[in-house]
Protein backbone atom coordinates (compact mmCIF):
# COMPACT_ATOMS: atom_id res chain seq x y z
CA UNK A 1 0.00 0.00 0.00
CA UNK A 2 2.90 2.63 0.85
CA UNK A 3 4.19 2.11 -2.65
CA UNK A 4 0.71 3.12 -4.22
CA UNK A 5 0.57 5.87 -1.40
CA UNK A 6 3.83 7.05 -2.52
CA UNK A 7 3.52 6.93 -6.58
CA UNK A 8 0.00 8.61 -6.09
CA UNK A 9 1.51 11.11 -4.15
CA UNK A 10 4.05 12.25 -6.93
CA UNK A 11 1.21 12.35 -9.56
CA UNK A 12 -1.28 13.94 -7.70
CA UNK A 13 1.80 16.77 -6.85
CA UNK A 14 2.16 16.87 -10.68
CA UNK A 15 -1.41 17.04 -12.15
CA UNK A 16 -1.98 19.98 -9.46
CA UNK A 17 1.31 21.71 -10.61
CA UNK A 18 0.69 20.92 -14.16
CA UNK A 19 -2.71 22.73 -14.23
CA UNK A 20 -1.18 25.89 -12.28
CA UNK A 21 1.38 26.01 -14.87
CA UNK A 22 -1.35 25.50 -17.53
CA UNK A 23 -3.72 27.65 -16.93
CA UNK A 24 -0.97 30.24 -15.01
CA UNK A 25 2.69 30.17 -15.39
CA UNK A 26 3.13 29.38 -19.31
CA UNK A 27 0.09 31.80 -20.27
CA UNK A 28 2.02 34.54 -18.41
CA UNK A 29 5.00 34.06 -20.38
CA UNK A 30 4.17 36.38 -22.79
CA UNK A 31 3.98 39.04 -20.35
CA UNK A 32 7.85 38.95 -19.75
CA UNK A 33 9.74 41.59 -21.10
CA UNK A 34 12.57 41.38 -24.33
CA UNK A 35 15.12 42.67 -22.22
CA UNK A 36 14.72 40.39 -18.31
CA UNK A 37 13.16 37.42 -20.98
CA UNK A 38 16.21 35.17 -21.10
CA UNK A 39 17.30 35.60 -17.14
CA UNK A 40 13.55 34.67 -16.01
CA UNK A 41 13.54 31.89 -18.78
CA UNK A 42 16.72 30.25 -17.01
CA UNK A 43 15.59 30.88 -13.81
CA UNK A 44 12.06 29.31 -14.47
CA UNK A 45 14.02 26.38 -15.87
CA UNK A 46 15.95 25.91 -13.03
CA UNK A 47 14.09 26.17 -10.56
CA UNK A 48 11.40 23.97 -12.22
CA UNK A 49 13.82 21.08 -12.35
CA UNK A 50 14.27 21.22 -8.91
CA UNK A 51 10.89 20.81 -8.20
CA UNK A 52 9.56 18.28 -10.94
CA UNK A 53 12.72 16.05 -11.12
CA UNK A 54 12.21 14.03 -7.90
CA UNK A 55 7.97 13.59 -8.75
CA UNK A 56 8.29 12.96 -11.93
CA UNK A 57 11.39 9.85 -11.33
CA UNK A 58 9.29 8.54 -7.96
CA UNK A 59 5.97 8.42 -10.42
CA UNK A 60 7.82 7.02 -13.35
CA UNK A 61 9.77 4.63 -10.58
CA UNK A 62 6.94 3.98 -8.81
CA UNK A 63 4.48 2.80 -11.23
CA UNK A 64 7.49 0.20 -12.51
CA UNK A 65 7.55 -1.43 -9.62
CA UNK A 66 3.67 -1.62 -9.13
CA UNK A 67 3.54 -3.29 -12.38
CA UNK A 68 6.48 -5.44 -11.42
CA UNK A 69 5.32 -6.22 -7.89
CA UNK A 70 1.46 -5.50 -8.48
CA UNK A 71 -0.62 -5.23 -4.97
CA UNK A 72 -3.30 -7.43 -4.20
CA UNK A 73 -6.35 -6.07 -6.06
CA UNK A 74 -4.82 -4.45 -8.65
CA UNK A 75 -5.08 -6.17 -12.02
CA UNK A 76 -1.90 -6.51 -14.02
CA UNK A 77 -3.77 -4.04 -16.85
CA UNK A 78 -4.31 -1.51 -14.83
CA UNK A 79 -0.89 -1.75 -13.48
CA UNK A 80 0.58 -1.64 -16.92
CA UNK A 81 -1.80 1.47 -17.55
CA UNK A 82 -0.12 3.33 -15.05
CA UNK A 83 3.65 2.92 -15.99
CA UNK A 84 1.98 3.52 -19.67
CA UNK A 85 0.76 7.05 -18.61
CA UNK A 86 3.77 7.65 -16.38
CA UNK A 87 6.16 6.69 -19.17
CA UNK A 88 3.67 8.90 -21.61
CA UNK A 89 4.74 12.01 -19.50
CA UNK A 90 8.55 11.96 -20.16
CA UNK A 91 8.11 11.07 -23.91
CA UNK A 92 6.20 13.98 -24.28
CA UNK A 93 8.25 16.36 -22.12
CA UNK A 94 11.24 15.39 -23.85
CA UNK A 95 9.98 15.16 -27.25
CA UNK A 96 7.74 18.43 -27.16
CA UNK A 97 7.84 20.71 -24.14
CA UNK A 98 12.29 20.40 -23.72
CA UNK A 99 12.90 21.38 -27.25
CA UNK A 100 10.09 24.43 -27.18
CA UNK A 101 12.06 25.44 -23.80
CA UNK A 102 15.56 25.19 -25.69
CA UNK A 103 13.91 27.47 -28.93
CA UNK A 104 12.61 30.15 -26.17
CA UNK A 105 16.35 29.56 -24.48
CA UNK A 106 17.49 31.84 -27.59
CA UNK A 107 14.11 34.85 -27.09
CA UNK A 108 10.38 34.55 -26.75
CA UNK A 109 8.82 33.63 -29.72
CA UNK A 110 4.92 33.92 -29.27
CA UNK A 111 4.23 30.96 -31.30
CA UNK A 112 6.42 28.44 -29.85
CA UNK A 113 5.22 29.54 -26.23
CA UNK A 114 1.92 28.90 -27.73
CA UNK A 115 2.63 25.65 -28.83
CA UNK A 116 4.94 24.84 -25.23
CA UNK A 117 1.48 25.08 -23.47
CA UNK A 118 -0.67 23.37 -25.90
CA UNK A 119 2.03 20.63 -25.81
CA UNK A 120 2.08 21.02 -21.92
CA UNK A 121 -1.94 20.18 -22.08
CA UNK A 122 -1.76 16.55 -22.98
CA UNK A 123 0.95 16.58 -20.12
CA UNK A 124 -1.67 17.87 -18.03
CA UNK A 125 -3.94 15.35 -19.19
CA UNK A 126 -1.78 12.20 -18.66
CA UNK A 127 -0.80 13.21 -15.16
CA UNK A 128 -4.40 14.25 -14.22
CA UNK A 129 -5.57 10.37 -15.53
CA UNK A 130 -2.63 8.82 -13.60
CA UNK A 131 -3.42 10.29 -10.39
CA UNK A 132 -7.39 9.53 -10.77
CA UNK A 133 -5.72 5.45 -12.03
CA UNK A 134 -3.54 5.40 -8.54
CA UNK A 135 -6.44 6.27 -6.92
CA UNK A 136 -8.60 3.45 -8.08
CA UNK A 137 -6.00 1.00 -7.17
CA UNK A 138 -5.18 2.14 -3.65
CA UNK A 139 -9.14 1.99 -2.89
CA UNK A 140 -8.43 -1.32 -4.88
CA UNK A 141 -5.78 -2.72 -2.68
CA UNK A 142 -7.79 -1.35 0.82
Amino acid sequence: MTLLLVTLLAAAMMAGLSWFISVVHYPLFARVGEATWPGYHDAHRSRTAFVVIPPMVAELGGSALIVLDRPAGVGAAVAVAGLALAAATWLVTFALSVPDHERLAAGYDAAVGRRLTRGHHLRTLLWSAHAVLLCTMVAAAA
